[in-house]
């Protein structure tokens, strides 16, 4: 019934319609490509969008439309291991830290608040820098930034929920914590935990564009847009495609999560 009445608004065939999208060009970038997004090919330097190369080339003769494709599956692939390796953290510190409280919840708070304490940029920035330019230490840094946002909102809602019938009753039967926790009370809070977990794919993936811009995540000639945004600004005055085609990728792509993630928490929240 509830996905009846999902699909009966054409914005939510729209916003279902998009992330299908990027996720089946992320899967088959390779069937979808013109030509090889790491071919060098200097005799066609800095040419035009046309019929043959749709986006132009850039300052090596590589199709930019091609590289914008491949990097599609870059940028979804690293918001989800972000926001996967978060989510793992902070479900375990904010079911442990809510439902035991006292000195366990007032360590793992204090220490979540040492994290965001710093701007999450920053953090990521100094963190990835410490472990080496590359794409993967990128991921790692700003996982280790994110965790605590969902640690806050698991114990929040791990709060509001331990306390009640349902709960005493279980665990007067005998059931141990962790299955109260994992089986009674996660799945009662998940909704909450999905609405943000779906909210935080645009903010994931600009910030590795972000780490990539200043040579902290994905290195060249890897077809990520954040670092094929960087490449292309020293040309930006003539060549305007190099630039523009990836970073208007990050915003389309920002954009369709934004508002699926807003489509859905409307949605659940009617």
């Amino acid at each position: 019934m509830l996905i009846k009445k999902f699909f009966k608004r054409p914005i939510n065939w729209l916003s279902i319609g998009l992330v299908i999208f990027l996720i089946s060009l992320a899967l088959g970038g390779s069937v979808f490509s013109p030509h090889d997004p790491l071919a060098v090919n200097t005799d066609i330097r800095f040419l035009p969008p046309g019929v043959q190369y749709w986006m132009g080339t850039d300052n090596l003769g590589r199709d930019v439309a091609s590289r914008v494709i491949s990097g599609t599956r870059l940028a979804l692939q690293s918001a989800v291991v972000i926001l996967s390796s978060a989510s793992l953290i902070g479900i375990l510190v904010g079911l442990i830290s809510g439902y035991y409280g006292g000195l366990v919840d007032e360590t793992f708070m204090r220490i979540s608040d040492v994290f965001i304490a710093f701007p999450g940029l920053v953090l990521a920035l100094a963190i990835a820098a410490a472990l080496g330019p590359n794409l993967t230490n990128a991921m790692i840094a700003i996982s280790v930034v994110w965790w605590p946002s969902y640690a806050r909102l698991i114990r929040g809602q791990v709060l509001s929920i331990k306390h009640r019938d349902f709960i005493n009753a279980t665990h007067s039967l005998g059931a141990g914590d962790f299955y109260i926790m994992f089986k009674h009370i996660f799945p009662n809070i998940l909704i909450p935990f999905l609405i943000q977990l779906t909210s935080d794919i645009g903010p994931a993936l600009v910030t590795t564009s972000s780490l990539s811009f200043i040579g902290m995540g994905a290195q060249p000639p890897t077809p990520e847009w954040g670092s094929m945004v960087s490449s292309g600004r020293m040309y930006i005055l003539d060549y305007w495609w190099i630039s523009t085609f990836p970073g208007a990728a990050i915003f389309i792509t920002v954009l369709v999560f934004n508002n699926f993630g807003e489509t859905l928490r409307r949605f659940i929240q009617q």
